[in-house]
């Protein structure tokens, strides 16, 4: 099946534009009658924001595909948790991105009141620092448990080389997993390679630049 057309997002007006249709919508006399006012408001506040779906019936599924792959590209979560959070993150970034396009809309509406103009952009301004602390808590989350995941990572993989080393001086063929290891052999010495190139150009950053600017300078020079 092939993905629907992406329907084009508007262009967020510009400052000019935003004043005037700000200021006609807050001196506009909007809808006269009870039912008028009450089907305009509703009809402005009607954002999504709070829904349990984060793509709306208007809004296209492609872009949002579009949207999650690039999170996901990212972040690139390997564990539950980690694909929990950057879910997360994919829609309350989706909610977020929402909220501009959903003001130009208010704002170029002539139907509405200075009374409904001014909830619905209090309203929309309230949603958007909900999300925005939404969206930062999950990031920390995310940043801190794929962190934490590196590090004990790394302190495994320094394990099972300092391991395999110990093989190869014995002469013994070495089987990560019997110590309980994920790694293949070849991740394994690909790593421990790479720590002794380490290493060596440490020793080399030391003789070439540390020892050199400690000596004594000649006399005179």
């Amino acid at each position: 099946m092939t993905n629907p057309i992406p329907t084009p997002i508007p262009d967020r007006p510009t400052d000019a534009r935003t004043r005037a249709n700000r200021a006609n919508a807050l001196s506009s006399t909007g809808p006269r009658t009870a039912a008028g006012k009450q089907r305009a408001s509703q009809n402005a506040l009607t954002h999504g924001l709070t829904s349990r779906s984060p793509v709306l019936a208007t809004e296209d599924p492609a872009s949002y595909q579009r949207h999650c792959r690039q999170f996901f590209d990212e972040y690139q979560p390997t564990t539950p948790t980690e694909t929990q959070l950057t879910q997360e993150l994919v829609d309350t970034a989706w909610r977020l991105n929402r909220i501009p396009h959903l003001e130009a809309a208010l704002l170029d509406r002539a139907d509405i009141d200075i009374v409904d103009a001014h909830r619905a952009l209090a309203t929309l301004g309230m949603h958007s620092q909900r999300l925005s602390r939404q969206f930062q808590k999950t990031l920390d989350m995310l940043r801190e448990i794929q962190d934490e995941r590196r590090r004990e990572q790394e302190r495994d993989l320094k394990r099972a080389a300092a391991l395999l080393e110990l093989h190869k001086h014995k002469g013994v063929p070495y089987d990560p997993a019997q110590d309980g290891f994920v790694f293949s052999k070849d991740q394994i010495e690909a790593f421990a390679q790479r720590l002794m190139r380490l290493n060596e150009s440490r020793h080399i950053e030391h003789v070439l630049f540390h020892m050199r600017l400690s000596e004594p300078r000649p006399q005179g020079a």
